[in-house]
């Protein structure tokens, strides 16, 4: 039995502005929009992030004031 292989809708893409980190060798990132702090320190290695862009695949996030919360607040 052959099952043909459905084709995958092409996902809208758009400039995004995000945190990638500075150290050689790490490729840690993060969207703008989903980073807790103004200016983020990457996860996976503790070094400090600069800002860039990158095309990714659109996504909407409902908290926008994520930037706002205080550090452990509950996101709901």
């Amino acid at each position: 039995m052959y099952f043909r292989k459905k084709s995958l809708e092409e996902l809208p893409q758009e400039e995004t502005a995000v945190w990638t980190c500075e150290k050689e060798g790490c490729n840690g990132w993060i969207r703008d929009d989903f980073a807790f702090e103004h200016q983020p320190t990457c996860h996976q290695c503790s070094s400090p992030m600069i800002r860039s862009i990158k095309t990714l695949p659109q996504l909407v996030n409902s908290k926008k004031d994520i930037k706002n919360l205080a550090k452990g607040t509950q996101i709901s």
